[in-house]
């Protein structure tokens, strides 16, 4: 039986470390904002009946100004989340709805996730109760201190986390409820709050074109992993603001 989906995308962070004038989550890529093309995602899946976009209470006006029209007509809620991604997270918990199975999780810098992998990371979750995206680690890995190498990381078993991150409704909202008893500085994605409940998190491989948008540089690479990708071909007829849709 298909499980219902709730796609909570977080927008919320202060962004420093991308600097600019216009947060990373608003830049453009290829003509799209990546918190857009991030939304596109979940927005036109069949087993997707909530989407959540969490803003920075300063980023209201221009959400709105500027895609506030489309994000209704596409059905997504925003809502303001909190200083810390956690905070975020807890927000948008309370606000999905009784029939909501699963829970994907996803940054809305991370636009170049495909179709495909959503899908396989929402299908992995239905049959173990949590599961990510995650990428063998291919470099070499040094551990440093005081400015000098300390040891060589083996990384024979090492992988790099991504999103969309799914998990049970059930077992998030207990992951949430337990997070008052661990160090927040230790809680860089939902999959630690899961796994330290003793829960398994089931990975599904991909590579490393799901990028995450941190600094400047990395919109041009975004930019030439989409271009890269074959254009799906639209179903029924094409009307002339296909385009300009958003």
């Amino acid at each position: 039986m298909p499980k219902n989906v709730a796609a909570i995308v977080c927008a919320a962070g202060p962004g420093t470390r991308f600097g600019g004038k216009r947060k990373k989550q608003f830049v453009d890529v290829n003509g799209r904002a990546v918190f857009v093309r991030s939304i596109e995602l979940f927005a036109n899946r069949d087993d997707v009946r909530q989407v959540l976009l969490g803003i920075s209470k300063e980023d209201e006006e221009i959400v709105d100004v500027k895609w506030g029209a489309n994000l209704k007509f596409f059905g997504v809620k925003t809502f303001f989340g909190g200083g810390e991604r956690f905070d975020t997270i807890r927000t948008a918990l309370e606000l999905l709805g009784d029939d909501i199975d699963l829970i994907a999780v996803h940054d809305a810098c991370r636009c170049c996730a495909t179709e495909q992998l959503v899908s396989e990371v929402i299908a992995a979750a239905a049959r173990s109760g949590a599961a990510i995206p995650a990428c063998p680690v291919t470099a070499t890995l040094k551990e440093a201190k005081d400015g000098v190498i300390a040891r060589t990381v083996d990384r024979a078993n090492l992988v790099e986390a991504q999103t969309p991150q799914v998990f049970e409704a059930a077992l998030l909202r207990k992951a949430y409820d337990n997070l008052a008893n661990l160090d927040p500085a230790q809680v860089t994605d939902d999959a630690f709050l899961v796994e330290a409940l003793g829960h398994e998190v089931s990975i599904v491989r991909t590579d490393s074109s799901n990028i995450k948008i941190t600094v400047p540089s990395d919109v041009p690479i975004a930019e030439a992993i989409l271009k890269s990708r074959p254009k799906p071909k639209p179903e029924g007829p094409i009307g002339p603001y296909i385009e300009a849709q958003w």
